[in-house]
């Protein structure tokens, strides 16, 4: 495909698709194979660590970034990476059945992190690469929403059908584990059939992006690049201001990514609100998703109005501030539908409104420069670190502290990263709408 050809492919013909299928593998991995193990009786404490562990790939995906723009396209490693995440998926349908069945899917899934990082890598670079700065700007909404569609659709769509799933083969005569060995078995063949059709649609759709940028070359010559792309970055105007607020920003979600799915199902008597799948799948996947869209899409023309530099701090505030809600559900259990499901929509309405802005900051502050795509895939790499090591050892703690102790644990872990967005500094001070 041609740069003249690049340019008559609209983004909204590859960016709302491409961003649901980069965020499906990693909401599969990091939320809905919580509640798939949970249904299977692992334990929580070994939930937690283990599906947080397999997120490892999404940190370290900096290292492997560099080689990314020495071969192929950018295009190629995209399809290539969701038809291999398909694939994955639709093996750990098959080795649920194993009598091993959780050490042979956390292998499998570990696979399907790896191939998903560097699709992150590969996407990202294909949207620095073909879009303006006002470009950027103006779709960061619709990138946002559709990554984060991706994680409703998963926790809300997918979820709730593996409860009428369950509810279905327990009515058959099937046992509680039976039923939910085969609920999860036709989830993760549904996961494993819509990645591959996302890759065959990618295939036709997405613009080719900029060629190898090194073609040839030694081993030697390839770890001295890699080693100038590590030197650049961290050698980059207030890089380590940047890395410590990448890290803060999403402390709180890190915390609660894990715990919160637990706690809905948790009995009452557990300390948590006893919601049943169903109930779970309908407020992600309905009145949550259309308050997360919603979110992000205004997220980014509010940005694209304001600029990044003024509009930084009311998104840091939407993004944390209504984890709070959490902490009311832990303290009070309330048993109202209504009251539960708009404490969700206004959680989920502040994280996709607050979401983009990490991303735009990204893309703006830290990544421009020679080495773009590799120097996002260090900064979204420590951004995952921090999701990553908060969800490790959240189950833990909630396990030592209870829900109630854990969640106001979660607001205070918040607090330096309001203190800080007040006084950091920006490298490019330009409003996000303007070019460089």
């Amino acid at each position: 495909m041609t740069g003249i050809d690049n340019k008559r492919i609209s983004p909204l013909r590859w960016v709302p698709s491409a961003y649901f299928a980069m965020g499906l593998p990693f909401v599969v991995l990091n939320m809905v194979s919580v509640l798939m193990f949970k249904g299977l009786g692992i334990e929580d404490s070994k939930i937690a660590l283990w599906t947080s562990v397999i997120m490892f790939p999404w940190t370290l995906k900096f290292l492997w970034s560099p080689f990314l723009e020495m071969f192929r396209t950018k295009k190629f490693f995209v399809v290539a990476t969701q038809l291999l995440s398909g694939i994955g998926f639709g093996l750990v349908a098959l080795a649920l059945h194993l009598p091993s069945f959780f050490a042979v899917c956390i292998a499998l899934l570990t696979v399907v992190a790896l191939s998903g990082a560097t699709h992150d890598i590969a996407l990202d670079g294909l949207y620095m690469a073909e879009l303006s700065q006002t470009d950027q700007a103006k779709y960061i909404g619709w990138q946002g929403a559709f990554y984060n569609l991706a994680k409703l659709v998963a926790t809300g769509l997918l979820v709730y059908l593996a409860g009428v799933l369950m509810d279905r083969f327990r009515a058959s005569g099937a046992d509680e584990f039976g039923a939910a060995l085969s609920a999860w078995t036709a989830i993760m063949l549904s996961a494993s059939v819509l990645m591959v059709v996302l890759g065959l649609y990618h295939a036709k759709t997405l613009p080719s992006g900029e060629a190898a940028a090194v073609t040839g070359g030694t081993a030697s010559d390839r770890l001295h690049e890699l080693w100038a792309v590590i030197r650049d970055f961290f050698t980059k105007k207030y890089i380590w201001w940047y890395i410590l607020f990448i890290i803060l920003y999403r402390l709180g979600e890190g915390f609660v990514m894990k715990i919160v799915p637990l706690f809905l199902k948790a009995g009452i008597d557990e300390g948590g609100l006893g919601l049943t799948e169903q109930q779970i799948g309908l407020y992600y996947g309905t009145f949550g998703a259309a308050a997360f869209v919603l979110g992000s899409l205004l997220a980014g023309y509010y940005i694209a109005h304001l600029g990044l530099k003024k509009s930084l701090y009311s998104l840091v505030c939407i993004f944390n501030i209504p984890f709070l809600v959490y902490t009311w559900f832990a303290w009070t259990q309330p048993e109202s539908m209504w009251l539960i499901g708009g404490g969700i929509v206004l959680e989920y309405f502040g994280y996709g409104f607050g979401f983009v802005g990490l991303t735009l900051f990204m893309m703006q502050q830290v990544a421009p420069g020679r080495h773009q795509m590799a120097h996002y895939a260090f900064a979204s790499g420590i951004m995952n670190l921090s999701v990553m090591m908060t969800g490790a050892v959240s189950g833990f703690l909630s396990d030592a502290v209870g829900y109630k102790w854990f969640f106001i644990l979660v607001m205070i872990a918040v607090v330096p990263v309001f203190v800080m967005t007040r006084f950091l500094p920006f490298t490019y001070p330009q409003d996000a709408g303007e070019k460089h």
